[in-house]
């Protein structure tokens, strides 16, 4: 009886920790020439305690020094980029003046890392807001965006997490995913 009522609660808490996961990441589109919004709430998402991840030397994603930036609420998106295209990830929130911050990393087909269990990946990017211009570079406004994401001659996971900065744990959002034919 022992053994069973083991085997009940291991069970329970496996299911409990694959929804938690399910509802954390939403699977999307990646339509070639066609530009998709997701809208979404960063309540709808998880605090990340361990960002190591991020400026591990298998990810660099963003510096330890930019982790305030990623302290609030992660949600994140997921899909399958096609074979010969670009992908590029714009995330704007409804409120002006909310500071998020984006990031987004590639891995194989056959491979479900999902932060902060991502000990590598093909490819991270992330955009946040700066702590100074950029000489060359217009002036940030609150729109994140993430370009050149490319698959060549195969298809790749694209996991996208949009997160609060300094903490943020609530504010609306739109994320564009806009993929494009290109390299044939």
């Amino acid at each position: 009886m022992k053994y069973l009522l083991s085997i009940l609660v291991t069970f329970q808490l496996l299911t409990t920790k694959a929804q938690e996961q399910e509802n954390f990441i939403t699977a999307i589109d990646f339509e070639l020439n066609k530009e998709i919004d997701y809208k979404a709430n960063l309540n709808e998402g998880k605090v990340l305690e361990d960002l190591s991840w991020a400026w591990s030397s298998q990810n660099a994603c963003f510096p330890k020094t930019q982790k305030h930036k990623f302290t609030g609420k992660h949600v994140l998106f997921t899909g399958i980029i096609p074979p010969y295209s670009e992908t590029t990830i714009t995330v704007t929130p409804k409120d002006k003046k909310a500071n998020f911050s984006v990031y987004a990393y590639q891995i194989n087909l056959n491979e479900d890392f999902v932060v902060p269990n991502l000990p590598h990946c093909i490819t991270c990017e992330a955009d946040h807001k700066w702590d100074y211009r950029k000489k060359g570079r217009k002036k940030q406004k609150h729109i994140r965006t993430i370009d050149n994401l490319t698959a060549i001659n195969n298809s790749y996971r694209l996991v996208i997490g949009v997160v609060g900065a300094d903490g943020l744990e609530e504010g609306e959002f739109i994320v564009t995913v806009k993929t494009e034919e290109k390299f044939k």
